[in-house]
């Protein structure tokens, strides 16, 4: 404040006045302070705070749908695909990892089981499927149009087994086993779709590789080929002996014609 007015005014005056101007200052400078500070960037750390406000701390999305929703979801694929489906497919579809999407499918399954359900799920080598119960078969077949039953010689359940426990193997490896000519055989087989081509052999001529089927699986209800009982020595002799008796049979039918 200048002299001059300091003069024309009295001492409790002046200080009052110079009060108001210090407040006036004060003020002034909290409002370019804070002018200074709209302009700056938020900090990093800010950015980064508010995110995980959002996401949660661990920086993932928080799965919030219900436990019905995940079993109806599974339930809906299952039915709508028909075949089996694999568990890598099924968690990508339903956005689990694969350990949660096998325990959706194992609460499901039991939940299927321990209720008076006319459905079930099984698995058949890491694929599950939605089928039907085998003790509701009668009552299925009154409606619904059912092939002529799959009747399995013993010849044929040899040739099975023989492949069920060798797979992949080819027709020759079979005929040295069973020690006959086994091509009806196997393709009956591939047309009940129990055996499959699995590929070819590296070896002279390339000769057709084969293995069981999801059907072959369904049909003897085991999940995989790790369950097929281990073969006993007895049997392979007995499939031997029946082997033999069987091109003995046949030679005497080409002599007596």
């Amino acid at each position: 404040m200048s002299d001059d007015i300091k003069k024309t005014l009295s001492d409790e005056d002046s200080k009052l006045v110079e009060e108001m101007l210090e407040n006036k200052e004060a003020e002034i400078d909290s409002i370019e302070y804070s002018d200074t500070a709209a302009e700056e960037p938020a900090a990093e750390g800010d950015e980064i705070g508010h995110a995980k406000s959002s996401t949660g701390d661990t920086g993932e999305e928080k799965d919030e749908r219900s436990r019905e929703e995940l079993y109806a979801a599974t339930e809906a694929i299952l039915f709508s695909m028909g075949d089996a489906v694999e568990l890598p497919h099924l968690a990508q579809a339903m956005s689990l990892s694969a350990e949660d999407m096998r325990e959706v499918l194992v609460e499901l399954a039991a939940a299927y089981d321990n209720e008076a359900r006319g459905i079930q799920i099984i698995e058949l080598e890491g694929a599950y499927q939605l089928c039907t119960k085998r003790e509701l078969y009668d009552y299925l077949v009154k409606i619904a149009h059912v092939p002529k039953p799959k009747e399995l010689t013993d010849v044929m359940l040899e040739t099975l087994s023989i492949i069920a426990y060798k797979q992949p193997v080819t027709k020759l490896e079979i005929e040295k086993i069973r020690g006959v000519k086994s091509d009806h055989t196997v393709n009956k087989l591939v047309e009940y779709n129990l055996v499959c081509e699995a590929g070819r052999k590296d070896a002279p001529g390339r000769p057709i590789l084969f293995a069981t089927t999801e059907e072959f699986l369904r049909s003897f209800g085991i999940e995989s080929t790790e369950e097929l009982p281990e073969l006993d020595t007895d049997i392979v002799e007995e499939i031997k002996h029946e082997a033999e008796t069987e091109i003995d049979d046949s030679m005497q039918m080409k002599l007596d014609i």
